[in-house]
Parts: structure tokens; C-alpha cells; sequence
């Protein structure tokens, strides 16, 4: 299983929930990193949470992929970003 959605199984968060957290990701990721923070995940684990996409960003990938999402629109959104 992907690390993420691990970290974020050992909080209770639901699948429905992951899904929902992912597919906003790939639409609009400030709007994800705002809907994480309201998961009620500890800050510690959270931040733990964050460092772990910073140092392996193809993680996101991964469990993007296994979620079934379109990765495709992360990249999209990543473009956005960086303009």
C-alpha cells in the first residue's frame, strides 16, 4: 500500500474520503492541501505526512494510479501551478 494513503488509513480516514481527497488533488491542489488540513490528522503526522511528498513526490503518482484516478490531470494541475 501506498505510504500516504496509509498514513492517512491509520487516522480513520475513509476510502470514500481518500478518493475524494486524491480526486481533488488532481483538480486542484491548494484546494487538496486545505482539505487535508481539515482531516483532523495530528499536526506531527501531518507535517510528517507533507515531508514524505516533498522527498518522494512520485508517491503522489503511485496512489494516484492505484486509486484509479487519472494522473494525466496532476500533471495538468502541476503546469498551472508553475505559471
Amino acid at each position: 500500500m501506498n505510504p500516504i494513503i496509509a498514513i492517512l488509513k491509520e487516522h480513520n480516514v475513509s476510502d470514500a474520503k481518500i478518493q475524494e481527497l486524491f480526486q481533488t488533488l488532481t483538480e486542484n491542489p491548494l484546494m487538496a492541501m486545505g482539505t487535508l488540513g481539515q482531516l483532523g490528522i495530528p499536526a506531527e503526522k501531518l507535517q510528517q505526512l507533507l515531508g514524505l511528498v516533498m522527498q518522494k513526490p512520485a508517491l503522489i503518482k503511485e496512489a494516484v494510479l492505484e486509486l484509479g484516478l487519472d494522473f494525466s490531470k496532476v500533471e495538468a494541475a502541476k503546469a498551472q501551478l508553475q505559471k
